[in-house]
């Protein structure tokens, strides 16, 4: 077999970081007239670079294949549409942006962000490769094109495709295999002075945090700050400015401008994120090929909850139907033996069921019906939001449980 090479530099990819086995597409839900048919797995293996430390996994679909119809709208989170109104308000504030500005996100989803900025009268475009979620954007009059974003494409539309003040980027990055020329797109819609924002998962926290189940096949790469730079600088871009940020577990946003015709001056930041990057070790390979072995720990002792509560006669039902449930749930072997439902607040999800645990997905009011005795959460760095809206749960005694870091139940 040939040699696997970084996506980033071409170096060859000689050390395993986490091999998850193999799994279906995370966010390919089953229809009830799919539960006969086979389902199509692949392997979950995370490799890291021992050149510019890009974690990784190999593309086994196409991203045209994974996101041209998506079952992810952002705005079923209010904790996230709360976070993107937040980012509004500092954006308009520290860039001075007017009326006559123009702000443009690529992978706008279903408007979640941009209708903030639309709301201030600042010109918006989003750039949206699922024309299901584009079109619930458009309906909000967000103007959305959908298409996927890359050198080619932004060159054919070039005419329909204004210059941005502001160029926003919330975790798309790890979605694209082709990153060099992602990056090298971006040169292409960002004005001379222009400024970027990216927000990416921090590999640092999915490391320290034993996040396991944020490696999914959607998601190609896997960043440090460490990484980022070398990405950017490929393409003449700086980072001027890095702040951390609790979502996701634990996100970095980038700012980033031209390097030759920016104006920002380098914060200070930078510099203090790559200094705690090397003090964890992220420059070492030795600390990516540790990782397995914290993962095998995560998983011993969810299962060893799970069964014994079931020796218990005690009944669990998940919340959420997020992608990095279904690698957990893979991963670790757990289906409708275990869990008897989980329940989602996206309509798109809802009557479907989740991919290889094949467990199915109801409305909320689903737990009020059946009253179990643990309520797992999967999206665990929403855990704040679902915590509040599900307290009910104490009436009848029930309590919550997570399993990433380690294994946790609560009221």
């Amino acid at each position: 077999m040939d040699p696997l090479h970084c996506r980033f530099c071409q170096s060859a990819l000689q050390y395993s970081f986490a091999d998850l086995n193999t799994s279906p597409l995370s966010n390919s839900y089953l229809e009830a007239g799919q539960l006969n048919k086979k389902e199509a797995y692949y392997p979950l293996h995370a490799y890291v670079c021992s050149a510019c430390f890009l974690v990784q996994l190999q593309e086994f679909e196409t991203p045209q294949e994974i996101f041209s119809d998506y079952a992810y709208f952002s705005s079923y989170s209010e904790s996230w549409l709360q976070h993107a109104e937040n980012y509004t308000q500092m954006m308009l504030k520290r860039f001075a942006l007017n009326a006559q500005s123009q702000v443009i996100e690529i992978a706008s989803n279903d408007g979640y962000l941009l209708q903030f900025f639309h709301q201030q009268g600042i010109p918006v475009l989003g750039i949206e490769p699922a024309a299901n979620v584009a079109q619930v954007a458009i309906a909000k009059g967000i103007p959305t094109q959908v298409q996927f974003f890359g050198c080619d494409t932004v060159r054919q539309s070039k005419s329909q495709t204004p210059l941005a003040d502001l160029l926003v980027a919330n975790n798309v990055l790890a979605h694209v295999p082709d990153l060099n020329d992602f990056v090298a797109a971006l040169t292409l819609v960002l004005k001379p002075q222009g400024i970027m924002t990216i927000e990416v998962p921090h590999l640092l926290s999915l490391i320290q945090g034993k996040q396991f189940d944020t490696i999914y096949h959607e998601h190609f790469s896997y960043f440090s700050l460490t990484t980022l730079q070398a990405v950017f600088k490929a393409q003449q871009f700086e980072i001027f400015d890095v702040d951390r940020l609790s979502t996701h577990g634990g996100s970095l946003r980038l700012y980033v401008q031209h390097q030759s015709t920016g104006t920002q001056p380098l914060s200070h930041n930078v510099k203090d994120i790559l200094a705690v990057e090397a003090q964890a070790g992220l420059l070492e390979v030795s600390t990516y090929t540790s990782f397995h072995q914290q993962i095998m720990q995560v998983k011993l002792e969810l299962l060893q909850f799970f069964i014994d509560s079931k020796k218990q006669n005690k009944r669990i039902a998940a919340y959420g139907a997020p992608a990095k449930g279904n690698t957990l749930l893979n991963y670790c072997g757990i289906g409708t033996d275990f869990i008897d439902f989980t329940v989602d607040r996206s309509p798109h999800k809802q009557g479907r069921f989740l991919p290889g645990s094949r467990i199915p997905i109801y409305a909320p009011e689903r737990i009020k019906e059946e009253k179990p005795d643990y309520l797992f959460i999967l999206p665990w760095n929403l855990t704040s939001e679902i915590r509040a809206q599900n307290a009910y749960i104490h009436e009848w005694g029930g309590t919550f449980v997570t399993a990433v870091p380690s294994l946790s139940v609560f009221s």
